[in-house]
């Protein structure tokens, strides 16, 4: 998919800068704690793995028809990395993710990030869905959700509640 790439989007208390195989140390550390794993699955990738995992998402989607769009989350107050947001963008679907590290938890951070990631997806006028899979005992996740302006649907795919919003 051609002329949609991630650029950086500025909210409130955010800066959403696009990926860069750089920001793996620090994320490394951001992400080290088992339990953001808890309904995803697998475990916290050490630098040098997270490293090589962002240069395969810097490279891009294999597959023409799909644009993967990665931000990691920026607190300015604090001039730390917290988390990362996400995009799959394929026709006119986008499925976002997100993760905060667990000590940046319980501060708004990711609705505010996830807000901010689907208000610009809206903005470029490639999408026209925005879904998220969402475990149904996610309770915090589900809330991000709900505050991005998504609902959940009647859909379930691997045990996870597919979550939507027209734009």
């Amino acid at each position: 998919m051609s002329g949609i790439a991630a650029e950086a989007v500025t909210t409130p208390r955010l800066d959403l800068l696009p990926l860069e195989v750089a920001h793996a140390p620090e994320m490394a550390g951001v992400l080290a704690d088992p339990a953001l794993h808890t309904y995803i699955g697998g475990t916290p990738h050490t630098p040098d793995a997270l490293r090589a995992r962002y240069a395969r998402l810097a490279a891009g989607s294999p597959d023409p028809a799909v644009t993967w769009l990665n931000w990691v989350i920026r607190l300015r107050a604090e001039s730390c990395l917290t988390g990362t947001v996400q995009a799959t963008v394929n026709g006119s679907v986008a499925e976002v993710a997100w993760v905060v590290g667990t000590p940046w938890q319980g501060r708004g951070i990711a609705g505010e990030a996830a807000r901010g990631l689907v208000d610009w997806l809206a903005a470029t006028g490639f999408s026209r869905t925005v879904i998220a899979h969402i475990h149904p005992d996610h309770h915090a996740s589900a809330a991000v959700a709900r505050s991005a302006g998504l609902a959940p649907t009647d859909v379930v795919e691997d045990g996870e509640t597919r979550w939507s919003r027209a734009l």
